[in-house]
């Protein structure tokens, strides 16, 4: 499975606390993320991460097309609700995106733990029947 991983910046040190727990399940998957979010995660992990620009800069917008284009499989945004962003719009472009193309997507902790236990015993296999990869 092609997995994406994004972290608004006071979110990031959870989201390399979680590939750090789950380092065993997302080393079996291809990884991608957001610059900043994905240097964190190689440094920390070890984990192979494709880098994209960072959210700012329009990283969120580049996983997005790879959802148009049925490259990613499942989104882990770990997103500070509490925080206002600069970049919100294209944010919600994303889940919109997720949500047209049937994307799991979890924007917090609790909810990546399941789809992770999920992916993990192979609830989302379904992916590669309705969306088989070229």
């Amino acid at each position: 499975m092609n997995i994406a991983l994004i972290a608004h910046d006071k979110k990031k040190e959870l989201m390399v606390d979680f590939c750090i727990a789950y380092s065993g399940i997302l080393k079996k998957h291809k990884l991608c993320a957001t610059g900043t979010t994905g240097s964190l995660i190689m440094e920390a992990t070890g984990l192979e991460v494709d880098k994209f620009l960072s959210g700012a800069q329009g990283g969120d917008q580049q996983i997005g097309a790879r959802i148009a284009y049925n490259e990613i499989d499942l989104v882990l945004f770990f997103r500070d609700p509490l925080t206002p962003q600069t970049y919100e719009p294209s944010v919600s472009s994303l889940f919109k995106l997720c949500d047209v193309h049937n994307i799991p997507l979890a924007t917090n902790v609790a909810t990546a733990e399941v789809l992770i236990h999920g992916l993990e015993r192979g609830d989302l296999d379904w992916r590669d029947i309705v969306n088989p990869k070229k």
